[in-house]
């Protein structure tokens, strides 16, 4: 059996999770991907899944492989394409991942605009808070908030987020604006998991570590609840800055204690730096830069 139709189905097994959804996928009979996975394992000498009544997972030798035939038949597809001419005009399917908010604040509105200025691409998004592995998951393009580790992706930094303070006036005019750190202590405090412990919040001023104790009533992982919590009046709560842009901008929030902010975030878009980029990666790694430079969101927020 080709080896490619393998690898292709097993791809198709791995991202939808059962022998019956991977069949639907390629347009074969179920049995026709059973002996497509079969034939793979016998030639390797590997049990690439773990099969159940219920699902299909994959083994620790499937989850390894599984990158590799995402990169091989990646590859294949941008050598196809480039024979055929396809280079020029954007076409395909394009995976693009960002973290939740973020993506859909700021990635989604400008990958609407893509899609209807180019009809022959499809658009899969992955909105997750964590960091995906581009090669590993299938991903075309990544839009990442922090300092980036040296790798084999191009990246074009398109801006930067604060990290900002913020409560709403009520709050404020109730309990009293905080105007040290000293001061912040005695506030109601709302923690938002993704920064920082919930109950010790650091600072870095002039070079030296300040440690803050609080005592928060609310902690949550969400950013929306934080948010949400924050707008109510609940207390102080930290946050990104395009996170807060919104609710600062039209008087909902306002930011406290500016002067313990630490450096700003950078942000970047990136892709794999393979030796051909098709027209679609192109076209959309273009995009998004050219919309999120212009962004006020990733420049500043409202005081």
């Amino acid at each position: 059996m080709d080896r490619l139709h393998e690898m292709t189905v097993f791809q198709a097994v791995a991202d939808t999770g059962g022998f019956s959804a991977a069949a639907r996928q390629l347009a074969l009979s179920t049995p026709a991907v059973t002996r497509a996975i079969a034939s793979l394992e016998e030639r390797l000498g590997a049990r690439l899944l773990h099969r159940t009544t219920r699902q299909v997972s994959l083994t620790e030798a499937g989850e390894r492989f599984v990158g590799d035939c995402r990169r091989l038949l990646a590859e294949i597809a941008e050598a196809e394409q480039a024979a055929a001419g396809l280079h020029g005009q954007p076409r395909g399917q394009l995976v693009v991942t960002a973290s939740v908010l973020f993506g859909r604040l700021h990635v989604a509105p400008v990958l609407f605009e893509f899609l209807a200025r180019h009809p022959e691409v499809t658009v899969r998004t992955l909105f997750v808070d964590r960091v995906v592995n581009l090669l590993d998951e299938g991903v075309d393009l990544a839009v990442r908030i922090g300092d980036l580790p040296d790798s084999n992706l191009r990246a074009v930094r398109v801006g930067h987020v604060r990290r900002v303070m913020c409560a709403a006036p009520t709050y404020l005019a109730r309990r009293g604006v905080p105007r040290t750190l000293a001061d912040l202590s005695a506030h109601d405090g709302i923690a938002f998991s993704g920064i920082g412990s919930p109950n010790d919040w650091r600072f870095e001023i002039d070079g030296q570590v300040q440690s803050v104790p609080m005592s928060p009533q609310l902690i949550t992982h969400s950013v929306e609840v934080a948010l949400d919590a924050a707008i109510a009046g609940l207390g102080v709560v930290r946050l990104l800055s395009y996170q807060a842009d919104a609710a600062v901008r039209d008087g909902r929030l306002a930011i406290v204690l500016p002067d313990t902010e630490p450096p700003p975030l950078p942000v970047h878009v990136l892709h794999h730096e393979g030796s051909r980029v098709s027209a679609k990666v192109r076209a959309g790694f273009d995009a998004l830069v050219a919309a999120l430079r212009r962004n006020p969101a990733l420049t500043e927020v409202a005081a």
